[in-house]
């Protein structure tokens, strides 16, 4: 972090690995400049196989997620969308219920907003565990989008 608190630099990998894979929202400290009520972005590192725990239900944001790397599929009702190649994205909002799946180890982006408590997926130590060494090398927490 700069001097200057209104300009904040890191690296995506090993500062989401700090918090579940997000860089930026309502659950950061108030006194860091990536706190925000107004939007969550997050750096997803997935293996291959990795996949939402259960289905986000009764969703309240909008949600764009962008493909940086792999391949990754995204489960609405009724629809299935595939990101393939650099820079697909897939955007939805409000009430729509969604689950993903990493069909090739992949990098996504995801913005949503407003960010609002409430949806955090728990998982067990074991995957936690497993998916930090695949992220970054090491212990941690993993990118659960």
């Amino acid at each position: 972090m700069n001097d200057d608190l209104t300009i904040y630099t890191g690296k995506a990998a090993p500062d989401a690995a700090a918090d579940r894979g997000w860089l930026l929202g309502h659950f950061k400290d108030p006194a860091d400049p990536r706190h925000s009520a107004d939007v969550e972005i997050k750096w997803g590192v997935h293996p291959k196989g990795d996949e939402r725990e259960r289905w986000a239900t009764a969703e309240k944001r909008t949600a764009l997620l962008v493909l940086i790397s792999g391949r990754f599929r995204l489960e609405f009702p009724g629809r299935t969308v595939v990101l393939g190649e650099q820079g697909d994205y897939v955007l939805w909002g409000r009430g729509v219920d969604h689950s993903w799946y990493a069909e090739e180890d992949a990098v996504v982006l995801t913005v949503r907003w407003p960010s609002i408590p409430g949806y955090r997926v728990d998982e067990p130590d074991d995957r936690e565990d497993a998916l930090s060494a695949a992220t970054i090398g090491g212990p941690g927490t993993p990118a659960v989008t």
